[in-house]
């Protein structure tokens, strides 16, 4: 598999490693992105990978609760001055409002029904706009609520059982945004996720100068792998707020609280795109929406 010079970049941006180290490890795993970065944690030369990539477009996570229905949502632009202002973040409300009060489930249904709104946006901002993606919590006997974070850059959306407190959902929607996790708990981790954690931890192991006796290293492991338990999972955090204790013991101590489901939305994630190639992504949304 060929790479490009541009891959090597991308991989230097998700790994933090120097650009010649970056280029052999492509050149190790045959141009393959996520080998290459396997190929580097074994070296320990990349601690872990960043998901998302370098983010390359402007907007707004924005959320709406409605009764038992809660929406997080994200709606894109093409500069940060304009997603920053008052009438940019007014707009997106408007459509997470929308979405929370009607049976909608895909963009394409929210950009047709608000195609006049949004074509009024467009009008009166100057840029073009897309609803880039939505989800939605429906709960029937708990409760939902969510948390915008950094000025709409980071979203959450939490579903508890009944009974928990908004202090309390609050401060759980908080951890979600600050500390990442993928996961509620330890019974939710794939066993192959946790197999290759474990061998890449294990080949860090043998990499370094002096390696430990092979029994040393699988205990050493099952510590990293509780400490990567630690990072995932949600219930094993500790509380940013007060890292004397857990998530799990947190919610035990607050009414014995469960959290059911959690979305996390991070503006701009998963677009590792150019500006140019992100403001034609927008046109070819605005221009399918005004068909």
């Amino acid at each position: 598999m060929a790479f490009s010079s541009q891959d090597v970049m991308t991989l230097r941006q998700r790994t933090g490693v120097g650009m010649m180290d970056c280029k052999k490890a492509l050149i190790s795993t045959d141009g393959d992105m996520e080998k290459a970065i396997d190929f580097l944690r074994e070296k320990g030369m990349a601690t872990a990978a960043k998901k998302a990539g370098r983010i390359a477009s402007e907007g707004v996570v924005c959320s709406a609760i409605n009764g038992n229905t809660g929406v997080i949502l994200e709606v894109n632009c093409e500069s940060d001055f304009v997603a920053k202002g008052d009438s940019f973040v007014a707009f997106a409300n408007e459509i997470a409002t929308y979405i929370a009060n009607n049976n909608v489930e895909t963009v394409e249904q929210v950009a047709e029904a608000n195609t006049a709104v949004t074509n009024d946006a467009i009008s009166r901002m100057g840029e073009k706009i897309a609803i880039r993606r939505f989800e939605k919590i429906v709960t029937n006997d708990g409760a939902v609520d969510s948390y915008i974070h950094m000025g709409g850059k980071i979203g959450v959306l939490v579903e508890a059982s009944a009974g928990a407190s908004a202090e309390v959902i609050h401060d759980v929607a908080l951890q979600i945004a600050a500390a990442k996790p993928t996961y509620i708990s330890k019974n939710e981790v794939p066993q192959d996720e946790i197999e290759k954690e474990k061998e890449i931890l294990k080949a860090q192991a043998l990499n370094e100068e002096n390696p430990k006796p092979i029994a040393i290293i699988e205990k050493m492991v099952e510590g990293r792998i509780r400490k990567y338990y630690k990072e995932v999972c949600l219930l094993e955090q500790d509380f940013v707020k007060n890292g004397d204790f857990t998530i799990e013991k947190y919610l035990k101590d607050n009414g014995n609280v469960t959290i059911r489901k959690f979305i996390r939305y991070e503006m701009g994630e998963g677009l590792q795109k150019k500006e140019d190639n992100f403001a034609q992504e927008i046109m070819d949304q605005v221009n399918a929406m005004n068909k």
